[in-house]
């Protein structure tokens, strides 16, 4: 991406450096995304508590500092938090490097904890680089290519330890192996921070939807992002919205942190199998993701497919409670697969419907708004379907969440369609011809007939 130059035909991007942009967002949210199932993994060779401390630790960060960084993406934009993000995953990696023993896990904490403030910087991005790069066709499968670059990070976190860190009683040698893959993934997260200095670049020149030109004739001084914050939350249909993706996704992170647990209770000894359906799971719902995205930039069906991708999420939480037991490991990895396909695939579909309900606000702070709820919600989920399982068994457990994806499917067909972002697109193509200088429409019929 050297010059920057875009062109603006018939209301859409007509290059292919918004591309090499997704592509370096992809990339650094895989490789935020790898460091979180790495350390789960490596961690099990050292003290059980201390390995339950890293993972809370990545799940208690998120609500601190998610408002914080919706604010300096909407003051600071992209390029500031691709920065800030590659940077401190990039420090996090090489403070590991010199973590290897396990007297050293004080150091290893540090280091995580700096990959795990750079995930929540890098998670608000894709609805955001979607919606200042690519055009009205294709800003969801954008969108949707964002998410599956985090899918693809926590495929990855699945398939590399056992691989590079094999299970050895020697604590040199293990420490060996670790140290080898540290160095790994530290070198490729200091690859991606010198990608990002070098050729990460904010926007386009010119904007690729009219939608976008639009919001860039908003005045800095007529914008606050507290006032926006509080425009979302008298929102309706976003309220609603912001409720209905917590209840899905925080169902989803309670049984992705419990699926371990709950494969072992129903088939002893079948630890590395349980890995495998994780491992299922994340890449059905990488295909998920994807497929959504691209049906929903062909058919503009926001609340519509939200709301079947909803149900069909509710019905495979169901078919996985009740057949789990079963006996069957291939059936748990065909009912799983299908969950994974549909839970994650909802992903890009509560991005971008938030992003159409509440045009022309900043599209990062609508999105950090849902990783908000999600987060609340996750943590909720899976303290108590821990606390059903232990005293009820697994199917109460999934039956309690099965409970909530109905409620939010219910939830989900109450939401008012009122899709701003597509209006303003439509009612600048209706307006005046383009600027011929610099291919952009007047905003102001556009601002005349959008809600801010």
């Amino acid at each position: 991406m050297s010059s920057g130059k875009s062109s603006l035909v018939d209301g859409e991007i007509n290059d292919n450096e918004n591309v090499s942009d997704l592509e370096k967002n992809k990339m650094m949210s895989a490789g935020d995304s790898e460091e979180v199932r790495l350390e789960n993994n490596i961690q099990l060779n050292r003290n059980g508590d201390d390995t339950t401390k890293t993972i809370k630790l990545y799940k208690r960060r998120w609500f601190i500092v998610l408002l914080f960084v919706t604010w300096l993406l909407d003051k600071k934009g992209l390029r500031i938090i691709a920065l800030v993000a590659t940077a401190m995953n990039c420090a996090g990696t090489w403070i590991k490097v010199t973590s290897v023993r396990p007297d050293l896990f004080a150091v290893t904490m540090l280091g995580q904890f700096c990959c795990s403030l750079a995930q929540v910087f890098i998670l608000g991005m894709p609805s955001k680089i979607a919606s200042v790069w690519f055009g009205s066709e294709e800003v969801s499968t954008a969108c949707s290519i964002g998410v599956f670059g985090n899918q693809l990070g926590i495929a990855i976190g699945f398939l590399v330890p056992p691989i590079l860190v094999p299970n050895v009683e020697d604590m040199d040698q293990l420490a060996y192996h670790i140290s080898i893959m540290f160095y790994i993934t530290a070198g490729v997260a200091t690859l991606l921070f010198l990608l990002v200095v070098i050729v990460f670049q904010e926007r386009p020149e010119l904007p690729p939807t009219q939608a976008q030109a639009t919001a860039r004739c908003i005045p800095p001084e007529q914008y606050s992002y507290t006032a926006s914050i509080l425009r979302l939350l008298r929102n309706k249909p976003f309220l609603l919205l912001i409720l209905t993706y917590g209840l899905n996704v925080g169902c989803f992170y309670a049984v992705g942190t419990l699926l371990n647990r709950m494969i072992i209770e129903h088939y002893p000894g079948e630890e590395l199998n349980a890995g495998r359906i994780g491992l299922t799971i994340v890449i059905a719902g990488m295909v998920g993701s994807l497929i959504c995205g691209i049906w929903l930039d062909r058919t503009k069906t926001y609340k519509q497919t939200t709301l079947a991708v909803y149900l069909m999420s509710f019905v495979g939480m169901l078919v996985y409670a009740f057949t789990l037991s079963l006996g069957h490991l291939w059936v748990v990895f065909l009912t799983a697969g299908a969950l994974g396909f549909f839970m994650t695939g909802y992903l890009p579909l509560g991005f971008e419907f938030g992003v159409e309900l509440t045009y022309p606000e900043c599209e990062g702070t609508s999105s950090g708004l849902l990783n908000c709820s999600a987060q609340v919600f996750g943590i909720i989920f899976t303290i108590c379907q821990g606390k059903i399982i232990d005293n009820y068994g697994t199917l109460a457990g999934n039956i309690f969440l099965c409970v909530f994806l109905f409620i939010g499917s219910v939830l989900t067909g109450f939401i008012k369609s009122d899709l701003q972002r597509q209006k303003a697109n439509q009612l600048a193509k209706a307006a005046v011809p383009s600027d011929p200088e610099d291919g952009t429409l007047p905003a102001s019929a556009v601002l005349d007939g959008t809600r801010f």
